[in-house]
């Protein structure tokens, strides 16, 4: 007897089941569309911008920036000022003409008020500020008024005198040379030093220079501390450099202004 071998059937594309078919081009499928996605929109992924030089309404930033530190870094060299003046009026700028007033800002986290100026200036948020008016953008030396709390810890009692006001003015003008200008920044001059129209409080107005693109600028500036019933004191303070002179005479507008709540 002769035996019979039969040979292996080979399946072909017929005998495979027709659901691994449907299932094999459901992924394919899925593939296809996620390569196409990141082909398509590698180029979308957003970029960090500036949010802060976006326009916001005049309000408080949150409570935990809203006091400035005047604390130096070990580093830090000591900035001397020179002696300031018991009384000095604050002189209108030459070839200066003052903003126009079109509001009150009422910054009730610090307890006071002063002039909301015409554009030019913008009210915009400006960290550790409670409230800020600027123009252009965020840069060193700023162009800004602002307020916030007197920078630093409470004294240990409330300052009755108008000298102790007046050496917590200069305390704020020491920390604004930290902080709104560049390294180095030097207070060469005071331009005005009076008590605050209305309540208790101390303005002094001074001359910054400093070195920016390599070469030596100025600003005029002014700071105001304002006695708001508790330890310490509001600050009002405005830097405005040598680009933005022509608005120098707002300086003058905020300390005639600025008073408690």
């Amino acid at each position: 007897m002769v035996a019979v071998v039969t040979k292996p059937h080979k399946r072909g594309i017929g005998d495979i089941p027709i659901r691994a078919i449907y299932l094999a081009g459901a992924i394919l499928a899925t593939v296809v569309a996620v390569l196409l996605v990141f082909v398509v929109f590698s180029g979308d992924v957003p970029t960090s911008g500036d949010p802060a030089g976006a326009p916001v309404s005049v309000a408080p930033v949150p409570a935990a920036s809203a006091t400035p530190t005047a604390s130096p870094t070990p580093t830090e060299t000591p900035i001397v000022l020179p002696p300031v003046p018991e009384s000095k009026a604050f002189a209108a700028p030459a070839g200066s003409k003052a903003s126009v007033v079109t509001g009150i800002i009422t910054d009730r986290t610090s307890g006071i008020s002063y002039p909301r100026l015409a554009a030019p200036w913008d009210a915009k948020s400006f960290a550790p500020f409670t409230v800020a008016q600027r123009i252009g953008k965020v840069a060193v030396p700023h162009t800004v008024i602002a307020s916030a709390m007197f920078p630093g810890d409470a004294p240990e009692k409330k300052p009755s005198k108008d000298a102790d006001y007046r050496e917590m003015a200069a305390r704020a003008a020491r920390w604004t040379l930290r902080t709104q200008y560049p390294a180095g920044a030097t207070l060469t001059s005071w331009t005005g030093s009076k008590k605050v129209p209305l309540g208790k409080g101390w303005s002094l107005g001074y001359k910054v220079t400093f070195v920016s693109g390599g070469k030596t600028q100025t600003a005029q500036a002014m700071v105001t501390i304002v006695e708001v019933g508790k330890t310490k004191p509001a600050m009002l303070m405005a830097s405005i450099p040598e680009k933005n002179k022509a608005r120098w005479a707002d300086l003058n507008t905020l300390v005639q202004q600025v008073k408690p709540l």
